[in-house]
């Protein structure tokens, strides 16, 4: 029997260039791997645009504008939700009767909707999403911003306690994991690892000469995190910096120093040739929601990785060094950039990172929909 699935999209996952369609675009290709016959549901806006590519792992996919704007408000609901009211996504949910997976909270519009009383549903949760838009507020100097994100974040509480009647949750991360099972315990709950580009570990051994950051530069907690380490931690140290990502900022690009390079838009094979030679991949985070899909990048394509006391995700990995003030960030960083990455050090970090193998996320999956529907 073909084991067959709906799957709605937050946005359209190709390219693959940001972390939730990361998670979103390999998912859907390790699943086609395993048999699986997807019917994809996209959120279009922004710049993204329908990919052929996604013809070739899904039998169809289709595409729904979002109700950006004003357009997209609601007196009662989250934006990120009620944004995503498309009545031509529930008519085509109900075509048939395949199992749900709604790939992010913010799709779960017609989640209660009677014509899907009867149907398997599963929640991809990429966030805590309430805590996350709590962090933007705190760590925002906006008023109006705070304000914003302090509603959503209200908002997307209540919205969550909504979701019962789910068959399953499928968090990012086992912090997630343990928040979900704890506060819904009638829901079953499973921790499935981000999916990534990754295929192996293809960190080299040996020495780089300069320290990078890499994510969305446009994003808040992101432009914070280069802020700390342009001001407090390169400032006056001698080590080479790059930061490397999207659409920084024409602030961003003005603080490049001597020691502090800035990559803008660099492609896929330009951003992991960066993270493969650097040294130190410096990737301090104030937000300890979800799950760092750069950081994921980052172990399995760099050499040393340094985090702040935020971000402990994956706990004791080869390579993987903690720092928890300013001092001793700086202290790491000059100890790393005198040390060899070795090919031991390559070879433990494979072990280590086998539970976060594509394969072994699309089988949990699986294991879910053959469970409620097999």
């Amino acid at each position: 029997m073909i084991l067959k699935v709906h799957i709605v999209s937050l946005d359209i996952p190709y390219p693959p260039d940001y972390g939730g369609m990361i998670d979103v675009f390999y998912k859907l290709k390790s699943l086609h791997q395993l048999g699986v016959e997807i019917t994809l549901h996209c959120f279009q806006y922004g710049q993204r645009q329908p990919s052929q590519e996604l013809n070739r792992l899904c039998k169809n996919v289709y595409y729904y504008k979002r109700k950006t704007g004003v357009r997209g408000l609601h007196f009662s609901l989250p934006y990120i939700i009620s944004s995503r009211n498309n009545q031509a996504l529930l008519k085509n949910l109900v075509m048939d009767d395949s199992p749900i997976l709604f790939d992010g909270l913010h799709t779960c519009f017609f989640f209660n909707h009677p014509l899907l009383r009867n149907r398997v549903k599963l929640l991809r949760a990429h966030n805590i999403e309430s805590e996350y838009y709590r962090q933007l507020a705190q760590n925002t100097s906006s008023f109006f911003k705070k304000l914003y994100y302090y509603l959503e974040s209200n908002r997307l509480l209540r919205y969550e306690n909504s979701l019962k009647e789910l068959d399953a949750i499928l968090a990012i991360s086992e912090a997630d994991a343990n928040y979900f099972s704890t506060t819904y315990p009638s829901i079953p709950v499973s921790y499935v690892p981000a999916f990534h580009a990754h295929d192996s570990v293809t960190s080299k051994a040996g020495k780089g000469t300069y320290c990078l950051y890499h994510g969305n530069l446009s994003v808040a907690e992101n432009v914070k995190s280069v802020q700390f380490l342009a001001k407090e931690i390169f400032a006056d140290l001698p080590v080479p910096l790059i930061i490397a990502g999207k659409n920084p900022s024409v602030e961003m690009l003005a603080a490049a120093t001597d020691t502090i390079k800035i990559v803008p838009n660099p492609t896929e094979s330009e951003m992991y040739t960066l993270i493969q030679q650097a040294q130190v991949l410096v990737l301090p985070s104030f937000q300890n929601t979800g799950m760092k899909l750069k950081l994921i990048d980052s172990l399995f394509a760099g050499r040393f990785v340094l985090l702040n006391e935020s971000n402990r995700e994956l706990g004791s990995v080869n390579g993987l060094s903690i720092a928890t003030n300013t001092t001793t960030f700086k202290e790491t960083v000059l100890l790393l950039m005198n040390m060899d990455f070795s090919m031991d050090a390559v070879t433990e970090r494979t072990e280590r990172l086998q539970p976060y193998m594509n394969a072994k996320g699309a089988q949990l999956i699986t294991h879910f929909l053959t469970k409620y529907v097999g």
